[in-house]
């Protein structure tokens, strides 16, 4: 019987540079997908996946992640008192309950790997989770899920991957994997391959479940890419004591640090919903009657039209 993985780390204490100036005074993980932040999918997905405990990696200016999560007593006496009560009810029902919660400051931004580091006392010493909250991945079943079946098949560390198409994969994290009678394991993990020089076109996307080993090899850690203490690089060393399964995920994943793909997680999202679709639809119809996004307006880099 494996340890039970109780506990998960969401790193949320980015400065959201590639979706500013929206994340100037926002933080980019309470950005909206419809009509909910973008962190509470990614922290329903810890819970549907069985995890007791969310730590939630913070920075300077994230404080309204805290309060966000937070019960909101003012709010919900105003919801009561106007007759709102469904709607009291479902944010009474998404608020998480006392003591399921954590935050910690990452008090300098060193990095994914310097991040995970700072939760460790907090986590222990028991495997865990990690959901980067930039990734909105939508599957029948959780991708954490998923890896915790995987984990309790086998006890090793896991990451999920995705296929890439291989001329792209220049592009992305990438593992190598070597076939066992037990199921595939990784035998390396490389950044970015030189176009042409990829071992395989499965890259990393943003979902893992590690051993607490990991946490004094990041001590460790030398900066790597970017002056920045990589998850990735003590996860290659973790790799010369203890095996890494991958998990293939074949649902949607969404990029939501980026432009592109915060607004076609929005699209997909709301035409998801039935309260929704038809709107949607109507108003695609209505705007761009021809049925191409090529009627689309040009814009400049600003979101201005030119």
């Amino acid at each position: 019987m494996h340890q039970k993985i109780r506990k998960a780390i969401i790193p949320a204490a980015g400065f959201g540079t590639r979706m500013l100036p929206a994340t100037k005074s926002i933080p980019k993980e309470l950005l909206t997908i419809v009509d909910r932040p973008l962190l509470d999918y990614i922290v329903a997905e810890a819970f549907a996946s069985g995890i007791e405990h969310v730590i939630i990696v913070t920075g300077r200016m994230k404080g309204a992640i805290e309060d966000h999560f937070d019960h909101a007593f003012e709010l919900d006496v105003s919801l009561r008192n106007a007759g709102k009560l469904p709607l009291a009810e479902r944010i009474a029902q998404d608020t998480p309950a006392a003591g399921t919660i954590s935050f910690v400051r990452q008090q300098q931004a060193r990095g994914l790997g310097h991040a995970v580091w700072t939760a460790r006392h907090i986590v222990g010493d028991e495997p865990f989770a990690v959901l980067l909250p930039d990734m909105l991945m939508v599957a029948d079943r959780p991708c954490l899920k998923s890896m915790v079946d995987l984990y309790e098949r086998h006890g090793d560390n896991v990451i999920a991957v995705e296929r890439c198409a291989p001329e792209d994969a220049h592009k992305f994290g990438i593992v190598s994997l070597r076939p066992t009678a037990d199921g595939p394991v990784v035998t390396g993990l490389v950044e970015k391959p030189a176009p042409g020089t990829a071992p395989s076109n499965l890259f990393i996307s943003g979902r893992y479940i590690l051993q607490p080993e990991i946490f004094a090899l990041l001590e460790r850690q030398a900066p790597g890419a970017g002056g920045e203490v990589q998850l990735t690089d003590a996860m290659l060393a973790l790799l010369e004591t203890q095996a890494i399964r991958p998990f293939e995920f074949c649902g949607l994943t969404f990029d939501c640090g980026v432009p592109a793909g915060f607004v076609t997680a929005n699209l997909h999202m709301a035409a998801a919903r039935t309260d929704l679709a038809p709107h949607i639809g109507a108003a695609m119809d209505a705007l761009y009657p021809r049925g191409g996004m090529s009627e689309l307006p040009v814009t400049h880099a600003s979101g201005h039209p030119g």
